[in-house]
């Protein structure tokens, strides 16, 4: 059995656990006692945060649409695509056409960084995301 230890990414207090896993499989959680923020103790969601791992409807490589069917694509070539979009609307429309809703299955320096994107790139205010704790 290996124990690796991980954050949780379920939402952005930072409460960490071990990964318990046997081979190449992830079989379960042990809470981390050491960590200051949940101190040995999970939430439900926590307690079952490895069960997506290995499940068979998992995206593992990114898809975009081509001619009206989603295909498997590169990280490099969906990022832009995106990126390229985004740039578009902007243009188009102009920066209050845009808005990032970001997650709180991230960090809070993550959705920093995303809301400095959002800012600073592309010049809207138009910046959210789904923590309510």
């Amino acid at each position: 059995m290996t124990r690796t230890r991980t954050v949780c990414p379920f939402c952005g207090c930072g409460c960490s656990f071990y990964l318990l896993s046997e081979r190449d499989r992830v079989t379960g959680i042990e809470p981390s006692p050491s960590n200051p923020v949940n101190k040995g103790m999970l939430c439900v969601k926590g307690w079952n945060a490895h069960e997506f791992i290995h499940s068979p409807e998992r995206l593992t490589k990114p898809l975009i649409r081509k001619h009206g069917e989603q295909v498997e694509s590169t990280w490099d070539e969906a990022l832009k695509l995106v990126a390229d979009r985004l740039l578009d609307i902007k243009k188009q429309f102009g920066p209050r056409a845009l808005a990032f809703l970001a997650s709180a299955k991230v960090t809070n320096e993550e959705n920093y960084l995303f809301m400095k994107m959002a800012r600073a790139t592309f010049g809207t205010n138009n910046v959210d995301h789904c923590a309510r704790l």
